[in-house]
């Protein structure tokens, strides 16, 4: 049985989250000036907040789950040796767990480590608590204190599960604007949030006019760099509260290292062992930022898993992907224009449709197929980073082309994973994605050229939390040549909201009035439902 947080009745273990109610979430007030930790005694932060970066759950587990923070009391310092203004050696950091949101009824007490390899971070991985519910937690550390945020166990195995309410996002340039998004999303205090990447840009903007700067004017390519440009983001008091209404799940896609990078192949053409050291580095950065489990993704030089899954009773079972390190080189890689995404018609690219190119490498690619195949969740949910369904459009000289640097360049994986999908008969697959800025519903089929090809899977594409967008009418002409697309709108910044069920998925394509504005409203685009056993998304 699962507590009701707020009025102290027990319902049954199958209202999972329902009854969590609004987490409190004052920030820590403090100096914002230079705080140092001590390798030996009790830490001293009387000069600057540890927590300034907030706090963050993930990777739950059905008796825990991990706890983040980094200690950061000069966040953005530019003394190389001080990262975040902390020196010296390892900084013990106690932790408190409770099932109520005022912490009044506490059930863990631990001390975690901050070690300085890993920029004074914390992935303190928990266990030993009750399946199917919510917890609360905090950090502390000698005199300072960090907010509290909301964490989560799994449902037991073969536990039946009613409903889960989760919402996924992508694509948050500081530069080009205010995280409205992200404060409209935490308002609605999901269960879940499942970031798809480009949680960072590494990138400067010096086409556009731009809305906030990053702090240092530079693209980030070495570990300090990443470092300096996580804590920047993470210092955004919307993306804290995020973070702390609900547990997460993350992904990566391209600018959390290089815009278009495709495995060890660096669009701007870098020899492959000086490009994975800034692989290594961007990886790295990612790692002391994110609530990933150690034991899976500590990263080891330039490699780092991410992929991993998640069941939520027998409702639904979510396989995050890494759809960047393992996949083939992008199709007709060369100089001096084609180190990241362009157009390529078949005749032009004939290597884009070779069946030995992979999206996601083929150890990845099996694990994949077999967790489909193994699963018995009502729900499948692959989450990935970019457009999956095939696109059609028009190049300069008027011939039907494919962007390479998503689906499009991998498309014999593509129709293998869809296969599979028909052939393991894997109950309500349905696919998300961002990286194009655009919102996106699409019926995915194993042959998108066939009539006949049924629809085995669903897919919904966010659009960007602040990104800026292609030109709508770039793909807007194409949409005709595209019956599978059901929906498709580029002119609006926002994220998405999904609540599900045993009977169905209803997805609300979550938009704001102007991301330039921080205080901007939030109106919801279109609703979309997917009923279970019926592939394809109807709209409500």
């Amino acid at each position: 049985m699962m507590r009701r947080i707020g009025n102290g009745s027990l319902p049954s273990r199958r209202s999972f989250l329902q009854g969590a109610s609004a987490l409190t979430l004052g920030a820590l007030a403090s100096p914002s000036l230079v705080g140092r930790a001590f390798a030996g005694g009790r830490p001293d932060w009387s000069k600057g907040n540890p927590f300034s970066l907030g706090v963050a759950s993930g990777a739950p587990s059905a008796d825990g789950f991990v706890l983040w923070t980094r200690l950061v009391p000069d966040p953005l310092s530019t003394d190389p040796a001080m990262p975040g203004g902390m020196s010296g050696g390892t900084v013990p950091v106690g932790y408190e767990i409770a099932e109520d949101e005022a912490m009044t009824r506490l059930v863990r007490k631990g001390i975690a480590t901050a070690e300085p390899r890993f920029a004074w971070s914390v992935h303190e991985v928990v266990g030993g608590l009750k399946p199917g519910r919510p917890y609360w937690y905090r950090f502390t550390s000698g005199d300072a204190s960090s907010r509290v945020g909301r964490a989560m166990t799994l449902p037991a195995p073969g536990t039946t599960l009613d409903r889960l309410r989760f919402a996924f996002a992508s694509c948050s340039n500081y530069e080009h604007g205010y995280y409205a998004s992200y404060r409209h999303l935490a308002d609605e205090h999901p269960d879940l949030v499942i970031f798809l990447g480009d949680y960072i840009y590494e990138s400067i903007d010096t086409k556009h006019p731009i809305v906030r700067k990053h702090s240092d004017g530079v693209e980030a390519r070495t570990l300090r760099q990443y470092r300096n440009r996580y804590t920047q983001y993470k210092l955004d008091e919307s993306l804290q509260r995020v973070h702390a209404v609900a547990p997460s799940l993350a992904t990566w896609d391209d600018h959390e290292v290089q815009n278009d990078y495709a495995g060890e192949w660096s669009p701007s053409f870098e020899d492959p062992a000086k490009f994975l050291l800034r692989r290594a580095a961007a990886y790295q950065a990612f790692y002391e930022h994110m609530p990933v489990r150690p034991a899976l993704s500590t990263p080891h030089g330039p490699s780092m898993r991410l992929y991993d899954r998640f069941a939520f009773g027998d409702l639904v079972r979510i396989s995050m992907i890494d759809g960047r390190q393992y996949r083939s080189r992008e199709a007709c890689y060369g100089p001096p224009n084609k180190g990241g995404g362009h157009l390529e018609t078949d005749a032009s690219c004939p290597e884009r449709l070779s069946a030995t190119r992979s999206m996601m490498g083929t150890t990845q690619e099996k694990w994949l197929y077999d967790g489909l195949s193994g699963s018995k969740a009502r729900w499948n949910v692959i989450a990935q980073d970019v457009l999956m369904a095939k696109f059609a459009q028009k190049d300069e000289t008027g011939q039907t082309a494919y962007w390479v640097e998503d689906w499009n360049g991998y498309p014999a994986n593509r129709t293998r994973l869809l296969q599979h999908i028909h052939d393991a008969h894997v109950d309500n697959a349905v696919v998300i994605g961002g990286d194009s800025h655009c919102f996106w519903t699409n019926d995915l089929k194993p042959d998108f050229d066939d009539p006949r090809s049924p629809t085995v899977a669903t897919e919904f594409v966010g659009t960007s939390i602040s990104s800026r967008p292609p030109p709508y009418e770039l793909f807007a002409t194409a949409l005709p040549e595209n019956p599978h697309v059901r929906f498709f709108e580029s002119r609006k910044r926002g994220y998405v909201s999904v609540d599900l069920d045993a009977r169905r998925m209803t997805t609300k394509l979550q938009a704001i009035s102007d991301v330039t504005d921080p205080n901007a409203t939030l109106s919801t685009l279109k609703t979309f439902v997917v009923e279970s056993g019926r592939p394809g998304a109807v709209e409500a």
